[in-house]
Protein backbone atom coordinates (compact mmCIF):
# COMPACT_ATOMS: atom_id res chain seq x y z
CA UNK A 1 0.00 0.00 0.00
CA UNK A 2 1.29 3.23 -0.58
CA UNK A 3 1.86 5.93 2.22
CA UNK A 4 0.22 8.97 1.63
CA UNK A 5 1.41 11.35 4.89
CA UNK A 6 -0.30 14.71 4.22
CA UNK A 7 0.66 16.51 6.63
CA UNK A 8 3.59 15.94 9.76
CA UNK A 9 5.27 17.59 12.61
CA UNK A 10 6.06 16.90 16.12
CA UNK A 11 2.46 16.86 17.56
CA UNK A 12 0.04 15.29 14.79
CA UNK A 13 0.12 13.21 11.65
CA UNK A 14 -2.59 13.18 8.85
CA UNK A 15 -2.77 10.49 6.78
CA UNK A 16 -5.34 9.22 3.21
CA UNK A 17 -6.75 6.05 4.64
CA UNK A 18 -7.62 3.73 1.56
CA UNK A 19 -10.94 2.06 1.26
CA UNK A 20 -10.39 -1.33 2.55
CA UNK A 21 -8.16 -0.69 5.06
CA UNK A 22 -9.21 -0.70 8.53
CA UNK A 23 -7.98 1.82 11.08
CA UNK A 24 -6.84 -0.18 13.80
CA UNK A 25 -6.56 -4.11 13.89
CA UNK A 26 -9.39 -6.31 13.18
CA UNK A 27 -7.93 -9.67 13.73
CA UNK A 28 -8.24 -10.13 9.74
CA UNK A 29 -4.94 -10.70 7.82
CA UNK A 30 -4.64 -7.20 6.63
CA UNK A 31 -2.91 -4.36 8.07
CA UNK A 32 -4.24 -1.58 9.66
CA UNK A 33 -3.05 2.32 9.33
CA UNK A 34 -2.34 1.97 12.80
CA UNK A 35 0.56 -0.54 12.35
CA UNK A 36 1.56 0.98 8.85
CA UNK A 37 1.83 4.19 10.90
CA UNK A 38 3.73 2.91 13.27
CA UNK A 39 6.17 0.63 11.52
CA UNK A 40 6.95 4.07 8.80
CA UNK A 41 7.72 5.89 12.27
CA UNK A 42 10.13 3.42 13.33
CA UNK A 43 11.78 3.63 10.11
CA UNK A 44 11.92 6.92 10.16
CA UNK A 45 13.48 7.64 13.93
CA UNK A 46 15.30 3.73 14.30
CA UNK A 47 16.69 5.56 17.81
CA UNK A 48 13.60 5.34 19.45
CA UNK A 49 12.25 2.17 21.26
CA UNK A 50 8.70 2.89 21.74
CA UNK A 51 6.31 4.82 18.79
CA UNK A 52 3.12 6.53 20.54
CA UNK A 53 0.90 7.02 17.64
CA UNK A 54 -2.92 7.76 19.13
CA UNK A 55 -5.81 7.27 17.38
CA UNK A 56 -8.35 10.32 17.38
CA UNK A 57 -10.69 9.33 15.25
CA UNK A 58 -11.89 6.82 12.81
CA UNK A 59 -13.57 6.27 9.50
CA UNK A 60 -15.45 2.52 8.93
CA UNK A 61 -12.93 -0.07 6.88
CA UNK A 62 -14.76 0.37 3.29
CA UNK A 63 -14.38 3.68 3.25
CA UNK A 64 -11.28 6.18 2.07
CA UNK A 65 -10.06 9.55 3.43
CA UNK A 66 -8.36 11.62 5.55
CA UNK A 67 -7.89 11.07 9.45
CA UNK A 68 -5.42 12.83 11.92
CA UNK A 69 -3.73 10.77 14.55
CA UNK A 70 -1.47 12.23 17.62
CA UNK A 71 2.19 11.59 18.18
CA UNK A 72 1.86 12.71 21.87
CA UNK A 73 -0.47 12.21 24.66
CA UNK A 74 -0.86 15.43 24.77
CA UNK A 75 -2.01 15.63 21.22
CA UNK A 76 -4.52 13.39 21.59
CA UNK A 77 -5.35 14.65 24.62
CA UNK A 78 -6.51 18.78 23.03
CA UNK A 79 -7.76 16.68 19.33
CA UNK A 80 -9.84 13.96 21.19
CA UNK A 81 -11.80 16.58 22.76
CA UNK A 82 -11.99 18.62 19.42
CA UNK A 83 -13.24 15.52 17.78
CA UNK A 84 -15.73 14.99 20.64
CA UNK A 85 -17.45 18.18 20.69
CA UNK A 86 -17.77 19.14 17.64
CA UNK A 87 -15.20 21.56 16.67
CA UNK A 88 -13.10 19.29 14.30
CA UNK A 89 -14.84 19.37 11.22
CA UNK A 90 -15.08 16.49 8.88
CA UNK A 91 -17.00 16.58 5.51
CA UNK A 92 -18.06 13.49 3.10
CA UNK A 93 -18.25 13.47 -0.97
CA UNK A 94 -20.67 10.65 -1.32
CA UNK A 95 -22.29 8.88 -4.78
CA UNK A 96 -25.75 8.20 -4.33
CA UNK A 97 -28.20 5.99 -6.06
CA UNK A 98 -31.25 8.08 -6.94
CA UNK A 99 -32.97 5.47 -9.26
CA UNK A 100 -35.70 3.97 -7.04
CA UNK A 101 -35.55 1.05 -8.49
CA UNK A 102 -31.97 0.16 -7.68
CA UNK A 103 -32.28 0.35 -3.70
CA UNK A 104 -31.99 -2.92 -1.43
CA UNK A 105 -35.44 -3.31 -0.17
CA UNK A 106 -34.18 -4.75 2.84
CA UNK A 107 -33.27 -1.45 3.97
CA UNK A 108 -36.92 0.01 4.16
CA UNK A 109 -40.01 -0.86 5.84
CA UNK A 110 -40.35 -0.94 9.89
CA UNK A 111 -36.34 -1.35 10.60
CA UNK A 112 -35.15 0.88 8.12
CA UNK A 113 -36.94 3.46 6.42
CA UNK A 114 -38.08 6.93 6.69
CA UNK A 115 -40.55 7.20 10.04
CA UNK A 116 -42.77 10.64 10.50
CA UNK A 117 -41.03 11.15 13.59
CA UNK A 118 -37.59 11.66 11.54
CA UNK A 119 -36.83 15.24 11.43
CA UNK A 120 -35.74 16.80 7.94
CA UNK A 121 -35.07 20.21 8.02
CA UNK A 122 -33.22 23.16 5.03
CA UNK A 123 -30.59 24.86 7.03
CA UNK A 124 -29.13 27.51 4.44
CA UNK A 125 -28.43 24.98 1.42
CA UNK A 126 -28.02 21.95 3.37
CA UNK A 127 -30.53 19.75 4.55
CA UNK A 128 -31.26 18.31 8.36
CA UNK A 129 -31.61 15.00 8.10
CA UNK A 130 -32.15 12.98 11.56
CA UNK A 131 -32.83 9.36 12.29
CA UNK A 132 -32.59 6.83 15.36
CA UNK A 133 -30.49 3.79 14.83
CA UNK A 134 -30.02 0.98 16.69
CA UNK A 135 -26.81 -1.13 15.98
CA UNK A 136 -26.74 -5.06 14.87
CA UNK A 137 -23.42 -6.32 16.40
CA UNK A 138 -24.47 -9.84 15.26
CA UNK A 139 -24.77 -8.88 11.46
CA UNK A 140 -22.55 -5.50 12.09
CA UNK A 141 -24.76 -3.46 10.53
CA UNK A 142 -27.26 -0.60 11.79
CA UNK A 143 -31.13 -0.04 11.09
CA UNK A 144 -33.32 2.54 11.66
CA UNK A 145 -35.67 2.31 13.98
CA UNK A 146 -38.30 4.52 16.04
CA UNK A 147 -37.15 7.17 18.89
CA UNK A 148 -37.57 5.16 22.26
CA UNK A 149 -36.86 2.07 20.33
CA UNK A 150 -33.93 -0.07 23.46
CA UNK A 151 -30.49 0.45 21.86
CA UNK A 152 -31.69 3.40 19.63
CA UNK A 153 -29.46 6.61 19.59
CA UNK A 154 -30.08 9.98 17.54
CA UNK A 155 -28.40 10.06 14.05
CA UNK A 156 -28.04 14.10 12.56
CA UNK A 157 -26.53 14.93 9.65
CA UNK A 158 -26.43 17.99 7.46
CA UNK A 159 -26.21 16.92 3.46
CA UNK A 160 -26.51 18.91 0.32
CA UNK A 161 -26.92 17.55 -3.40
CA UNK A 162 -24.08 19.22 -5.48
CA UNK A 163 -24.51 17.05 -8.83
CA UNK A 164 -26.54 14.41 -10.43
CA UNK A 165 -25.65 12.68 -13.65
CA UNK A 166 -28.49 9.89 -14.72
CA UNK A 167 -29.39 8.19 -11.57
CA UNK A 168 -26.34 9.29 -9.31
CA UNK A 169 -25.85 12.33 -7.42
CA UNK A 170 -22.89 13.77 -5.62
CA UNK A 171 -23.52 14.94 -2.44
CA UNK A 172 -21.28 16.64 0.30
CA UNK A 173 -22.22 15.42 3.92
CA UNK A 174 -21.40 16.61 7.24
CA UNK A 175 -22.09 14.69 10.37
CA UNK A 176 -23.33 15.92 13.76
CA UNK A 177 -23.03 12.55 15.02
CA UNK A 178 -20.87 9.87 14.53
CA UNK A 179 -22.54 6.76 14.98
CA UNK A 180 -21.86 2.99 13.29
CA UNK A 181 -22.53 2.85 9.61
CA UNK A 182 -24.18 6.59 9.91
CA UNK A 183 -24.19 7.73 6.53
CA UNK A 184 -24.88 4.65 5.00
CA UNK A 185 -27.58 3.57 6.58
CA UNK A 186 -29.38 7.59 6.42
CA UNK A 187 -28.43 7.72 3.34
CA UNK A 188 -30.12 4.57 1.81
CA UNK A 189 -33.64 5.12 4.82
CA UNK A 190 -33.81 7.87 1.97
CA UNK A 191 -34.06 5.54 -0.82
CA UNK A 192 -31.13 7.25 -1.97
CA UNK A 193 -27.87 4.35 -0.86
CA UNK A 194 -24.44 5.25 -1.55
CA UNK A 195 -23.58 3.47 -4.76
CA UNK A 196 -21.21 0.86 -4.71
CA UNK A 197 -22.52 -0.14 -1.48
CA UNK A 198 -23.46 -4.09 -0.63
CA UNK A 199 -24.40 -4.15 2.58
CA UNK A 200 -27.06 -0.87 2.64
CA UNK A 201 -27.52 -0.34 -1.12
CA UNK A 202 -27.35 -1.51 -4.69
CA UNK A 203 -24.30 -1.65 -7.50
CA UNK A 204 -24.83 0.85 -10.12
CA UNK A 205 -25.46 -0.25 -13.76
CA UNK A 206 -21.93 -1.02 -15.26
CA UNK A 207 -20.25 -1.50 -12.06
CA UNK A 208 -21.07 -5.06 -11.26
CA UNK A 209 -17.99 -6.45 -12.53
CA UNK A 210 -15.35 -3.98 -10.80
CA UNK A 211 -13.79 -6.44 -8.01
CA UNK A 212 -13.96 -5.33 -4.34
CA UNK A 213 -16.00 -2.28 -5.53
CA UNK A 214 -16.73 0.13 -1.75
CA UNK A 215 -19.38 2.35 -0.90
CA UNK A 216 -18.74 5.49 -2.65
CA UNK A 217 -17.88 7.36 0.15
CA UNK A 218 -14.65 9.62 1.03
CA UNK A 219 -13.74 11.60 4.08
CA UNK A 220 -12.54 14.46 2.45
CA UNK A 221 -12.64 17.37 4.47
CA UNK A 222 -11.00 17.38 7.74
CA UNK A 223 -10.37 21.13 9.68
CA UNK A 224 -8.89 21.14 13.30
CA UNK A 225 -7.17 23.47 15.65
CA UNK A 226 -3.69 22.24 16.05
CA UNK A 227 -2.43 20.84 19.48
CA UNK A 228 0.37 23.45 20.47
CA UNK A 229 0.42 26.66 17.99
CA UNK A 230 -3.70 26.48 18.34
CA UNK A 231 -3.39 27.42 14.08
CA UNK A 232 -6.56 26.32 12.27
CA UNK A 233 -5.82 24.15 10.14
CA UNK A 234 -7.60 22.22 7.04
CA UNK A 235 -7.09 19.67 4.74
CA UNK A 236 -8.53 18.21 1.91
CA UNK A 237 -8.23 15.35 -0.45
CA UNK A 238 -10.04 14.06 -3.22
CA UNK A 239 -11.71 10.73 -3.53
CA UNK A 240 -10.14 7.53 -5.21
CA UNK A 241 -13.12 5.93 -5.74
CA UNK A 242 -13.60 5.37 -9.63
CA UNK A 243 -17.26 6.38 -9.83
CA UNK A 244 -16.66 9.98 -8.40
CA UNK A 245 -14.98 10.11 -11.75
CA UNK A 246 -18.49 10.97 -13.49
CA UNK A 247 -18.22 14.76 -11.18
CA UNK A 248 -14.73 15.03 -10.27
CA UNK A 249 -11.32 14.85 -11.96
CA UNK A 250 -9.76 12.88 -10.06
CA UNK A 251 -6.22 11.39 -12.23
Amino acid sequence: MNLKIVFEDAHLLVFYKPAGVPVQSAGIRVKDCESILKNYLHEKMPEKREIYLGVVHRLDQPVEGLLVFAKTPEAAAFLGRQSEDGKMKKHYLAVCCVDKRVHNLQNHGELCGKHTENVENMVDKWIEKCDFLRKNGKENRSEIVRPGTPGAKKAVLFYQTLKREGDLELREIRLQTGRHHQIRVQMAGMGTPLAGDRKYGSVPSGAENVDNLFPALCAYHLELTHPRTKERMVFEELPRHPLFSKFLSIG
